[in-house]
Parts: structure tokens; C-alpha cells; sequence
């Protein structure tokens, strides 16, 4: 087991994604279900897949995790392109040896991994996503002027005709119970273990890398609310909700427009973490975000591993984006 060494790793290595940090790993995969590959040179880390593993054989992702994928150690300033890309095709190689006793992966790769070539060779498949990116969030009249006029609408009707305002200090129950109220008018019933995100949340508070907000009218009755996290590289939507009597009131859209301009105080950077899902692809794109592809990458049986992947997946979006 390769964790004790990766905790390690997570200390001094800035560049790791939040997803792939060892307190996150902890929390929705569970301390026994995660491990790390390494590949090293001279004593040297130089490439590292952090991967979970809920039963034998599989690697996959775990719940509220957008990417994860290969890490490789940063290159000298002055290195040219071409040597890089041949060096991490190479390491990225050794990674695949090593990876031949899992039948079956499954791992959305992050968005700066353009390069999935040694995968395919070795007869892996790939599936393009989208997520949609805010950049320099620090300047908000220019988020502003790029965001459509759908969501500006919805924004200064829910501040100035609903009175809402948008708080931090809502408790974890809370969020989890505005979510409940949309899965009862869709006569559905939520399949996610509340108590990974109770735990994210709290944990992340606990660090100062993540907030709930939430929009409240002069009543006090909450509208809408989001969960948000961040490293210094980027901030993240993680999960949503909204209560169904207040659907007209725009409040989600202005619980997430003050929610990035809250966390332009740690990051410059804002993902709403894609969906394929039509109507909540809209929402985000119509903040302004650029829309960026990542890969999924899969291997073994396809249509039963990742079938179960995306349906999954779909119930997590219903209930991230709950409105």
C-alpha cells in the first residue's frame, strides 16, 4: 500500500487536485478503498495515479469526484514541448504495467491531461465531457458583462423582487434537507449515502476549502443553496439544491453568482464541474464559463461497467443540481 507515501506527497506537492488529495480520498472512497501508483526514478517521484477501488478489480470514480488521472512531476521552465510529451508517455507506459492486474477502470481524467495516446495503444476507450471553466473570477463586472441575460435576470429578480439574501451559516442538515424536498416532488428517492457529503462539508469547513451558501428571503425561508470547495488553483460546484416552492424566485442563480464571487478570495478560477445533462449544462453555460473538454477513460466490460457508471452518475447530478 502506497498511501502513507502519497499522504506524504499531498504535503509539499501544491499542483495535486483537490479530488485527488488524501483527505478527500478519505472521505468518499473510504481509508481501505484508495491507493496510489507510483513511478519514481533515482528515488524521485516522478508520475503518480491515485485510484479507488470499490470492489476487486475495478477502479472507478468515487462519488462527488469530478476527475482524477495521472499526476506528473513539473518539468523544468526551459523543457521543450515535444520532450515532455514523449517523457510522460513513457512514464504514463509504466503506469499501464502495472494497471494490467485491473480488468476493469473507469477515471475521468482532469482537463490539463489533453494526452490519452499510451491508454489507447494499450486498447483503453475514451469518451469526451465537458465542464465549463470562469476564469480571473477576481473581476466581476466582467463576469458580469459575459454572463447571459437569462441568468443577470434571474440574479436582480431574486435580490431585488424576492429580497433574498445569501448566508453562509446554514447547517450541513440543512442543505441535505432542501435537497430531499425536490427528490419528494419528483416521487424519487435520493441513493447517495448523505453522509459522505455531511462529511465533506464539515471537513471542509474545517479546512477553509469549502462553504455552503445559501439564499434566504426577509421570512428566512431558504431557496436555494450550493456547496462549494477550493484549492488555490480552482474552486469547484460540488453539489446544489433548491426548495421547489421557490422555483420562480431566481434565487440559485444569485446563491451561485455571490458563491464565485465569495471564492475569488482563494482562487481566480471557477469550474462548475460539467454535465451532460441538458438542462443543467444550460444553467452553467449561461454563466459564461468556457465550455472544456476531459477525457473518461474505460477498460473491460464498457457497456455494464460504465452503463452503471452514468446511471450513477445521473442520480448525482439530480441531486447536486436539485432545483
Amino acid at each position: 500500500m502506497n498511501r502513507e507515501k502519497y499522504r506524504l506527497l499531498c504535503q509539499t506537492e501544491e499542483g495535486l487536485s483537490l479530488f485527488s488529495r488524501d483527505w478527500w480520498l478519505d472521505i468518499v472512497c473510504g481509508e481501505a478503498n484508495w491507493d496510489a501508483l507510483f513511478i519514481e526514478e533515482k528515488g524521485n517521484v516522478q508520475a503518480v495515479l491515485p485510484y479507488y477501488t470499490p470492489h476487486k478489480g475495478i477502479i472507478s470514480m468515487p462519488p462527488y469526484t469530478q476527475t482524477m488521472g495521472p499526476w506528473y512531476a513539473p518539468e523544468a521552465a526551459d523543457a521543450k514541448y515535444t520532450t515532455v510529451l514523449g517523457y510522460r508517455q513513457m512514464l504514463c507506459k509504466k503506469m499501464l504495467e502495472s494497471l494490467k492486474k485491473y480488468p476493469h477502470f473507469l477515471q475521468n481524467f482532469n482537463y490539463e491531461i489533453t494526452d490519452w495516446l499510451p491508454f489507447y495503444w494499450e486498447g483503453y476507450r475514451q469518451t469526451t465531457r465537458y465542464t465549463y471553466i470562469l476564469r480571473n473570477i477576481t473581476d466581476s463586472s466582467a463576469l458580469w458583462k459575459q454572463m447571459s441575460p437569462h441568468t443577470r435576470r434571474n440574479i436582480n429578480k431574486a435580490g431585488k423582487q424576492y429580497k433574498i439574501t445569501v448566508r453562509t451559516d446554514m447547517s450541513a442538515e440543512d442543505f441535505l434537507r432542501i435537497q430531499s424536498l425536490t427528490f419528494k416532488r419528483q416521487h424519487k428517492r435520493n441513493k447517495q449515502d448523505p453522509d459522505v457529503l455531511r462529511r465533506l462539508i464539515r471537513v471542509a469547513r474545517e479546512r477553509n476549502q469549502g462553504e455552503l451558501f445559501g439564499g434566504y428571503d426577509e421570512k428566512g425561508r431558504l431557496h436555494a443553496a450550493v456547496f462549494i470547495v477550493w484549492q488555490k488553483s480552482s474552486a469547484y460546484y460540488i453539489a446544489g439544491g433548491g426548495d421547489p416552492e421557490f422555483r420562480a424566485s431566481g434565487a440559485h442563480s444569485l446563491v451561485m453568482w455571490e458563491a464565485i464571487r465569495r471564492v475569488s478570495e482563494y482562487t481566480d478560477t471557477f469550474d462548475f464541474e460539467g454535465s451532460m445533462l441538458p438542462g443543467v449544462e444550460r444553467f452553467f453555460r449561461e454563466f459564461g464559463g468556457i465550455q472544456t473538454p476531459f477525457h473518461t477513460i474505460t477498460k473491460g466490460k464498457i457497456s455494464l461497467l460504465y452503463r452503471v457508471w452514468l446511471k450513477l452518475e445521473k442520480r448525482l447530478w439530480k441531486k447536486r443540481f436539485a432545483t
